[in-house]
């Protein structure tokens, strides 16, 4: 008889802790109140349970993440597999943060929530709880990824595109990881030959980061916004996150603020706010003016939450231009498509 996997739950609050005060839906179960509503789990695994904190995934800072990244760096050497338990508000940008602190992880750091609380009578926070430790036991799990709803997204890629439906999450411009159907995880990677196979799971060992800087904002752009808006976020960011209109679409009359950002040590990363398939500053006279001058990155098809989680890392390593962009066009956990 196989010997269980040893899997660590931490428990970070969100609507799954949640109960109802008289003011509203507030985190109130511990995480071993939450693990015992789901009996189903008992031989599934060695489980362990932390509760670092309890609270709505709206309060999550980065400080947050770094309390969470500390937990399992901590913890790394002594389980198979690590499940947070975490509001579904914020959820994406905690995958994408634990993402690029803790790199190329050969065991599974899995998030999970739900979007009724666990007590409701009709809540899916029992099934997610118990997919999430299924795939935190499946030998072929690695890496950060989102477990939510019978789906598996990596986690640079996961974005909440539903406030009730159970089917919450979704995977931009990116396919799921795997799906999790009954007591099986079915991937897509199951279908390549076996010598491929062999070299998706090759050794590897997790590359722990300890610093961000999250002086980053994101502006999403509107018709007529005002360029003065630049000279008032210098105080107290280091770098913007540009949303732009379609394919990479820049006001003319942003050009001058955009280009004096940027000269003056910050910098400035450009996405897009359409939904998928992402960004090319190329095509229009509107972006192109941005597409090569220094300190301005482009954000490709990444998430807007894989954008901000990335800038943090990337400044919180360096302060060197060169090597800030180096790190952000790295690929990591599938945050960027490799483009010819």
């Amino acid at each position: 008889m196989s010997q269980l996997k040893k899997i660590l739950m931490i428990a970070t609050g969100g609507t799954i802790a949640s109960a109802e005060d008289g003011h509203g839906l507030a985190p109130a179960l511990s995480g071993n109140e939450l693990a015992a509503y789901v009996p189903e789990i008992e031989g599934l695994c060695d489980l362990s349970i932390v509760q670092p904190m309890n609270i709505d995934s709206t309060n999550m800072r980065p400080a947050d993440w770094m309390h969470v990244r500390d937990v399992i760096a901590e913890a790394y050497d002594d389980f198979d597999g690590f499940v947070v338990l975490h509001g579904t508000d914020t959820m994406a940008y905690t995958a994408a943060a634990l993402s690029y602190l803790i790199q190329n992880s050969p065991k599974p750091i899995v998030l999970t929530g739900s979007q009724q609380p666990m007590a409701s009578p009709f809540t899916d926070a029992k099934l997610n709880v118990y997919q999430s430790l299924l795939y935190a036991t499946d030998e072929r799990s690695a890496d950060v990824s989102i477990v939510f709803g019978g789906m598996v997204v990596a986690g640079t890629r996961a974005r909440k595109q539903r406030t009730m439906s159970f089917n919450a999450f979704i995977s931009v411009n990116f396919p799921e990881v795997a799906l999790v159907r009954g007591n099986r995880i079915v991937r897509a990677s199951d279908a390549t030959a076996p010598a491929e196979r062999a070299e998706v799971l090759a050794p590897r060992a997790a590359r722990m980061y300890d610093r961000l800087n999250d002086r980053v904002c994101v502006l999403k752009l509107t018709p007529g916004v005002s360029p003065s808006m630049f000279e008032l976020l210098k105080h107290d960011y280091d770098a913007l996150i540009i949303e732009t209109f379609g394919i990479g679409g820049i006001p003319e009359t942003l050009r001058e603020a955009i280009f004096d950002w940027v000269d003056s040590g910050r910098m400035i990363v450009v996405t897009t706010q359409v939904p998928e398939e992402g960004l090319d500053l190329g095509v229009y006279e509107v972006g192109r003016a941005y597409a090569d001058h220094p300190g301005i990155l482009k954000g490709d098809d990444m998430t807007t939450e894989a954008l901000v989680a990335k800038t943090m890392w990337a400044l919180g390593q360096s302060v060197n231009p060169q090597e800030v962009a180096e790190l952000f066009y790295r690929p990591v956990n599938h945050d960027r498509a490799l483009r010819a």
